[in-house]
Formats: structure tokens, sequence, C-alpha cells
């Protein structure tokens, strides 16, 4: 995947399918009931965006969390940045449902990015930060963080703590 630093972020399906701008929240399906075909309204998908300056890091966690984090959660699209301006940019538009930042992104770091976006950004998503070290825990909590996950990442514990974050957007979503 590429640095989303142009107007275009790119998103990917769960299915690892590359979208574009733009892509539709909603999809319709052609279900067959007896010999009629009708459309039907699939789930809402659920958006992560992946911040890190390294692809390596992004590829990780999109691989962790993969189609779904847990079972009673709808699908979810990926949106990676490498750049803390394509990522305010992307944030901006709204439509994101988590934001998991690397804390260690270089030059802008995922733990300073988290704690503007709580001061800049009307209704933030919530903040899943990567951190490299147990010591930085404080930091996170310092950057308004609501979940932290140490690196290397264990894609259990991302899944899981990622899970507890998109809940309440999965349920706000389908109300």
């Amino acid at each position: 995947m590429h640095e989303c630093t142009s107007e275009v972020s790119l998103i990917w399906t769960a299915a690892g399918r590359r979208l574009g701008n733009g892509a539709v929240r909603r999809a319709a399906r052609v279900v067959t009931v007896g010999t009629m075909p009708v459309m039907s309204t699939v789930e809402r998908s659920l958006t992560v965006l992946v911040y890190s300056s390294e692809a390596p890091v992004r590829a990780t966690v999109r691989q962790a969390l993969g189609r779904r984090p847990a079972a009673d959660l709808p699908k979810i699209e990926y949106v990676e940045c490498a750049t803390e301006p394509a990522l305010i940019r992307r944030l901006e538009q709204g439509g994101i449902d988590l934001c998991v930042l690397d804390g260690e992104a270089r030059p802008s770091g995922g733990m300073g990015i988290a704690r503007r976006m709580r001061n800049e950004i009307y209704e933030a998503p919530p903040v899943l930060l990567l951190i490299g070290r147990p010591q930085d825990a404080w930091l996170a909590t310092w950057s308004q963080a609501e979940g932290v996950v140490p690196q290397p990442i264990d894609p259990v514990v991302l899944a899981e703590t990622a899970a507890a974050l998109l809940r309440p957007r999965a349920a706000l979503a389908a109300g």
C-alpha cells in the first residue's frame, strides 16, 4: 500500500480488494427468494485507519485484525496513511470508526497525533496506540488513547482491544 499523501485515500476491503476514494459504506447483494432475485442490504462495514510510517507495521495490523476482529462485529475496511498530514485530511472527511496509530512512527509519532486528534478533530474516533516499550505506557495515557497494545503485536491482544473499541461504533451504526 502507498502513502496517502494525495487527496485520495487508499481503502481496502476486508477481502483485500482496493476500492479507492469514496468507497460505499453500505453495499447491496442479490439474494434469490424462490426464483425471484431480490436486492438485500448488507450490514455496514466498519472503517479502521492504520497509521505508520512503516509499511510492514501497517501490514501486520491488517493481518492481525483480519476481516473482522470479533464474530459479533461487521467486516472491516482499512484505510492506510503514512504521514500525519494525510491522516488528518482523512480524519476530517469522517467515516473512520477506529484509528490504530504507531507510537514509533517517524517523523510524527502516534502519541502526539492522538493528543492532537482529541484537541482538534470534532468527534474524533477512538484511538488504539501501538507502543514500542512498556515504559511508554504513561505517554499513551497522556495522549488520551482509549487502547494501548505493545509491539511486537500479539494478534489476539490487538483483535480483542480493537473489538472492544469498535463495539460502541458498531452499535451506533446498527441503531
